[in-house]
């Protein structure tokens, strides 16, 4: 998917909370290993949060206030966490919801989503785009994007469910290597218990989908949230209404997908053909 790919703000609000979190870590003695296995994370997360490269969750920042005896603290300084860099203005609100979400559903025909790319792929996307980005904000976006990919492994309690269409793999952006290289990730996170990936066969025709990609995240007190993005916008839709139109559609959509063991057939035909 495209959402990080613009030119991203650098956020002091993070790596300062990221130091006041190592300060507290430390005053309490906690390896970074310790406290990730007390918190419930992992050690790449803390870390990343720490060198304020990664913006901590509601349930994170609870956790680690309560452990650390933080005297509210922590609790006060997320508050002023704004901005993530490396992310679109746009996107940053549905980030945060993803990180925290219970399930989360995408439907994307235009590009693989940006949870299952590989950085080769990633790479091709942000080099392509116009007005055109440095070499540092490139790597920025592909920092970011990397550790978004994470969420599939640090949160094995979370649902995710991918509707890819399959001439997104005839397309070979970046050529025959990277596609190779993009089925075998796809094929890999398939391999994950929480997460279903299903294809839109070509010959499939017509489907639920025509309408655009599409988003939907349950949240941890059960409410859904939906998400659609343009070329330099993103709808955040809360209307249950609406909310209930877009689950009609991809619940649909995963009717007229092949099944996660169809799909993992057909696009291991796919990669044994290039």
């Amino acid at each position: 998917m495209t959402e990080s790919i613009i030119e991203p703000e650098r956020s002091e609000s993070l790596r300062t909370f990221g130091a006041v979190l190592q300060a507290f870590r430390e005053n309490a003695r906690y390896t970074q290993e310790e406290l990730a296995t007390e918190l419930g994370y992992s050690v790449h997360y803390l870390a990343s949060v720490e060198q304020g490269r990664r913006f901590p969750t509601h349930e994170f920042v609870e956790r680690a206030e309560e452990k650390l005896e933080a005297f509210g603290a922590l609790r006060k300084a997320s508050r002023h966490l704004t901005r993530k860099p490396g992310l679109a203005v746009w996107f940053r609100k549905w980030a945060l919801l993803e990180a925290s979400a219970i399930s989360l559903d995408t439907y994307e025909p235009r590009v693989i989503p940006g949870l299952l790319q590989t950085e080769a792929y990633a790479r091709v996307l942000f080099c392509e785009l116009l007005p055109p980005l440095s070499d540092d904000q490139v790597a920025e976006q592909l920092e970011a994007r990397l550790e978004r990919q994470q969420l599939l492994r640090e949160r094995p309690n979370t649902a995710y469910s991918f509707v890819l269409e399959e001439h997104l793999f005839h397309h070979q952006i970046g050529g025959l290597d990277v596609t190779r290289e993009l089925l075998d990730r796809v094929l890999g996170v398939m391999e994950l218990r929480n997460v279903s990936v299903q294809v839109l066969p070509l010959q499939r025709g017509q489907h639920a989908g025509l309408g655009g990609p599409m988003q939907l995240a349950e949240t941890p007190e059960n409410q859904w949230v939906g998400y659609c993005e343009g070329q330099r916008t993103g709808l955040f839709i809360v209307d249950p209404k609406e909310i209930s139109v877009l689950q009609m559609r991809y619940g649909k959509l995963r009717a007229q997908a092949l099944t996660p063991q169809d799909s993992r057939g057909l696009l291991s035909r796919l990669r044994g053909a290039l």
